[in-house]
């Protein structure tokens, strides 16, 4: 918030910007939003938006499991296509720019550790157990 707080200052008052603070912050808001989405993807804290859940809690305590394990294969795929994109940045990148490419490394990373999140979630006995309560 400081870097963006400062780059509207510099912009605002002195016509001009703080040099790479854009590309900074737009890769520090991606970080809070990756360790954000693995933090908040608990059973007993995100926020319920499924009809299932409230008018058939029965039923959707049997699709929980298996729904658990599909965001985990879809996160999983979409590490593995984020690896292979931070590859080709990493490889091709400018002399100069490769900080950009350490810093995108959060994308593969991110779904990974979401994919592993919900992976455990599936696995989880206390998990389950937890699914056949009323909401």
């Amino acid at each position: 918030m400081l870097i963006s707080l400062a780059q509207i200052l510099a912009r605002n008052l002195f016509h001009t910007g703080l040099p790479l603070a854009d590309a900074v912050t737009r890769y520090l808001v991606l970080y809070v939003a990756m360790l954000g989405a693995v933090l908040a993807t608990d059973y007993d804290r995100h926020i319920k938006v499924d009809i299932a859940a409230t008018f058939l809690p029965r039923v959707a305590a049997l699709l929980q499991r298996p729904f658990q394990f599909l965001a985990a294969g879809v996160c999983a795929l979409l590490s593995n296509a984020a690896w292979h994109f931070w590859r080709e940045e990493w490889q091709y990148a400018a002399h100069g720019e490769a900080w950009i490419a350490v810093l995108e490394f959060i994308l593969p990373l991110g779904f990974a550790l979401l994919a592993v999140h919900f992976l455990l979630l599936g696995l989880s006995p206390q998990h389950a157990q937890s699914a056949h309560r009323p909401p």
